[in-house]
């Protein structure tokens, strides 16, 4: 089987032009065909405090009312997706930017209101693999938004984090599809040590001990949840050091 890469960045990567431009060199430089998931929370913040729309988080996710899902539409679906697109065009890389309501790409349902109402937040149901390999095949590289759809006409919000796993798994079916996290730091720490191999017991273990916490807790269940269905390769490292077969840490069965 022919191999993918599915790569997910963090908003803070892309709210740094910096930061931004040096994964995308190393983005370019990964041989094959590839998808880039982005995140974008950090800007949308930003945005919406200059429009005066206040920032309600629970547990660090979202609360998406009607406002705010107007606001990360736009941060989201436009002005970080386009970047990404555009700046890829400059270096050679014919890519298109997509949301999941695109192309009917990613389904979602609302999620349930109890017992948290996150509002306008959506849990993946389904991935249209058939319209990716179409873009695949035509050696065009996809940059996904996190943004899905109901089939309702409503927009959803929707975790990049999830996007990533939920892509790399249905794709697994005919690619041999590696999967990886993208952060600002070198991968799961333990203290000041990078973990370089994880297994299942050693993440229970560290998670039980509040080792491992918050957000790198979802990153692990998906990555791990990844593995089980048929990813070959999942990893979480640095987002300058993508190509370097050394770096982060590699998730393993």
């Amino acid at each position: 089987m022919q191999s993918l890469k599915v790569i997910k960045i963090g908003g803070r990567i892309a709210e740094d032009e910096q930061s931004m431009d040096l994964f995308l060199k190393e983005f370019i430089k990964m041989k094959g065909p590839k998808i880039l998931v982005h995140g974008g929370g950090v800007i949308a913040t930003e945005v919406a405090g200059k429009l005066g729309i206040k920032s309600e988080m629970i547990e660090g996710r979202r609360v998406t009312n009607q406002e705010t899902l107007d606001v990360v539409t736009m941060v989201y679906g436009g002005l970080i997706n386009k970047k990404i697109v555009a700046k890829l065009q400059s270096l050679g890389v014919n890519s298109l930017g997509l949301t999941g309501a695109d192309m009917n790409l990613i389904k979602s349902k609302k999620r349930n209101p109890d017992p948290v109402d996150f509002g306008w937040v959506g849990d993946i149901e389904n991935i249209n693999s058939e319209e990716l390999k179409v873009l695949i095949e035509r050696k065009v590289t996809p940059v996904l938004a996190p943004l899905t759809h109901d089939g309702s006409g409503n927009m959803l919000n929707t975790n990049a984090d999830s996007i990533t796993s939920f892509v790399a798994q249905e794709l697994s079916e005919v690619y041999d599809v590696e999967m990886i996290f993208c952060l600002d730091i070198e991968g799961v720490m333990n203290g000041s040590r990078l973990i370089t191999e994880m297994n299942l017991l050693l993440y229970r273990h560290l998670k039980g001990i509040n080792v491992i916490k918050d957000g790198m807790i979802p990153k692990l269940d998906l990555g791990f949840q990844a593995l089980k269905s048929g990813v070959e390769k999942v990893s979480i490292t640095k987002f300058d050091s993508i190509n370097d077969s050394n770096s982060g840490t590699r998730l393993i069965q």
